[in-house]
């Protein structure tokens, strides 16, 4: 009983300290789901997972020529496609990974993944909440519930220090010799509005 008053109570504060901007029964549920269907996970792709929610697809794309010449090459160097075509990234789902494999049978088009892909890289906006505050939120949020994750003390001030300086990270090589993930992040709308609807 006293634990579990004492559970109750560290999730509260942390939701009181970073007010609306962190629900924390959604970035436990988040964190578990990625577990359960990576169980090669690590803190680093958990940490990847919520930085992606954080920043989208990354710094302004001005060269999309370039970026459809990555893509396609990424494409003719997929070895196995994903057994799903798209996932959230972190707890509220603002942005989603699509997998090439979305591409690669034919559901949608290049054109159509590089689009959404740059559009939703240009209209990205910065959160109200530091990515630190955030990190160290859901840090807490994985201590509270005791959430065992394999290397975690190691691998935790690697990452802190990286989310000091609000620096993207890779996967993990266990997640990326598990699962071989390609995919482009695309913002919520835009998925929802022109990609979703054909891949149902």
């Amino acid at each position: 009983m006293i634990r579990n008053l004492l559970l109750i109570l560290a999730l509260a504060c942390s939701f009181s300290l970073f007010g609306q901007s962190i629900d924390t029964l959604a970035v436990r549920s988040a964190i578990e789901r990625q577990l359960v269907t990576y169980p090669e996970s690590t803190l680093q792709d958990i940490y990847k997972s919520f930085y992606q929610e954080h920043f989208g697809p990354g710094h302004i794309i001005s060269d999309t020529a370039s970026a459809r010449r990555y893509l396609m090459r990424e494409l003719s160097e997929m070895s196995e496609t994903q057994s799903h075509y798209y996932e959230p990234t972190g707890s509220q789902g603002d942005y989603v990974r699509v997998y090439l494999s979305a591409v690669a049978d034919s559901l949608i088009t290049v054109e159509q993944l590089l689009d959404a892909f740059v559009r939703s890289a240009n209209s990205w906006q910065e959160p109200t909440i530091s990515w630190l505050e955030k990190w160290e939120a859901i840090v807490s949020i994985i201590q509270a519930n005791k959430m065992e994750i394999e290397g975690f003390e190691t691998d935790l001030s690697l990452l802190t220090e990286a989310a000091r300086n609000s620096q993207a990270v890779h996967h993990s090589r266990r997640y990326n010799e598990a699962y071989h993930p390609h995919y482009r992040i695309v913002e919520r709308s835009i998925f929802e509005s022109e990609l979703k609807p054909t891949l149902k």
